[in-house]
């Protein structure tokens, strides 16, 4: 027997919101060891370093988390402004790099990233990892096994008052980077793009209803925010293999009773659940009747920081992984191409493509 593999050791840069999730998820991973962190609020970083238990170092800086000996991957969990500055600290540091979604800002930040990876032989992983639960994954084995038969179309719908509802500091989702289709778009697009493939044209309307927004909770409740991107965005998604996807995505929709994804065949139809979640019911439609599937593919019980064990695995099997920056840098591609569709009045090509990611076949797997 050969030695056993040793955990990616993993450095967290933010410790906002989102870090909790990914702190009880890389608490029960094998595969991945947190071994420091850094914030721009020190007390953020050292309650995250007394979260995590055990000897994990609060360190004073990106700079200083990426040079230490002690981590092999950068978890990049800063708001999307800062993706790209943080990933490219990391990458000249010689570390991969996992991060929350999106990939970046823009295309240019992307391609920078993508280059600085290739360069230096390094991985760049990039949420959603939600698409490879149970799920997504068992919806896609259905459409693969050709329970649908040739795909036809799909929906896909995200619709919330707003974030400002609930988020105590709410602003960077109003900010360049922002925005409904920007934050919430790429847990529906990866989940199309595993369902049909890549997208290789864009048609879209956007609108921005309201230039002010008030916080509703926490010690700066009342407080108004400008609003600086389109908050109501809806377009037509032409898939490489000539599926055609409807998408809505809204921060102005009070309550609605949309589904989340579904997907349409020439023998049936396939209800998906909510890509923002690992699991849910995945229901076929055939021959009158709907019946929901038993599990068949997916990592069970997933959290946040699935896709950087599964990341882990990859490097150590030398295979590729699957919350890949291609995928991620395709979906930005295809919201942005979205984005100057509906300011420009017209369809447009979606220039970037990947490949669909492989699936996850064994509803026992693990990363």
């Amino acid at each position: 027997m050969g030695e056993p593999v040793k955990p990616l050791r993993v450095g967290m840069v933010g410790a906002g919101k989102i870090s909790g999730a990914y702190l009880d998820t890389l608490a029960r991973l094998d595969n991945v060891r947190l071994t420091a962190v850094t914030d721009l609020d020190p007390g953020r970083a050292e309650q995250a370093a007394l979260k995590a238990g055990g000897e994990v170092a609060v360190a004073p800086s990106v700079v200083d988390l990426a040079g230490r000996d002690d981590v092999d991957a950068v978890l990049n969990l800063t708001i999307p402004a800062a993706h790209a500055s943080v990933a490219l600290t990391a990458l000249s540091a010689g570390k991969h790099v996992y991060g929350e979604k999106p990939l970046t800002a823009n295309r240019g930040e992307a391609e920078s990233v993508l280059a600085a990876a290739r360069a230096g032989g390094l991985r760049v992983g990039c949420a959603p990892d939600t698409v490879l639960g149970t799920g997504t994954q068992t919806a896609r084995k259905a459409v693969d096994d050709g329970l649908i038969g040739a795909p036809v179309a799909a929906t896909a719908f995200m619709t919330t008052p707003g974030h400002e509802a609930w988020h105590p500091d709410p602003e960077f989702y109003y900010q360049p980077g922002g925005g409904p289709l920007l934050d919430m778009g790429p847990y529906y697009l990866s989940a199309l793009v595993h369902l049909l493939g890549p997208v290789a044209r864009v048609t879209g309307a956007a609108s921005r209803p309201r230039a002010e927004r008030a916080i509703g909770s926490g010690p700066r409740a009342g407080e108004v925010f400008p609003v600086e991107v389109d908050t109501h965005v809806t377009g037509v998604l032409e898939h490489a293999g000539g599926a055609l996807s409807t998408l809505v995505m809204s921060f102005d929709i009070h309550a609605a009773r949309l589904p989340r994804i579904e997907v349409h065949g020439t023998e049936a139809s396939l209800s998906v659940p909510d890509p923002n979640r690992f699991d849910g019911p995945v229901e076929l439609y055939r021959q009158g009747v709907w019946q929901e599937l038993p599990v068949s593919a997916g990592y069970p019980e997933g959290g946040r920081g699935t896709g950087l064990a599964d990341l882990a695995a990859a490097l150590a099997e030398g295979r590729p992984h699957r919350a890949s920056a291609e995928l991620a840098g395709h979906v930005l591609d295809v919201m942005l191409t979205l984005l100057d569709s509906a300011h420009q009045g017209a369809a447009l090509a979606v220039h970037s493509t990947c490949e669909r990611p492989a699936p996850v076949v064994n509803a026992a797997a693990t990363p």
